[in-house]
């Protein structure tokens, strides 16, 4: 796959194919982490935490909370 480099501002911008996001399982507004290694440029995804919201998508939009969960009886100083 080519693509160009592009005046972007006051530096360089450089145009990826969402195919190509895709196949590395990145997305518009992610980190990329950028090496240089014997001359080649390297673009690796950064691990980002993703929202509660990100992934109750993988559910259909819902947590399917069961119930409550009783941790006991407080055992030191913290308040209920």
């Amino acid at each position: 796959m080519e693509t160009r480099l592009k005046k972007w501002g006051n530096g360089t911008g450089l145009l990826l194919k969402k195919e190509l996001l895709q196949e590395i399982g990145a997305a518009i507004g992610d980190v990329l982490d950028v090496q240089v290694k014997n001359g080649t440029i390297v673009l690796t995804p950064k691990f980002r935490h993703r929202s509660l919201k990100e992934r109750a998508e993988e559910y259909g939009g819902e947590l399917n909370l069961i119930s409550e969960i009783d941790w006991g009886e407080p055992t030191g100083s913290e308040v209920w």
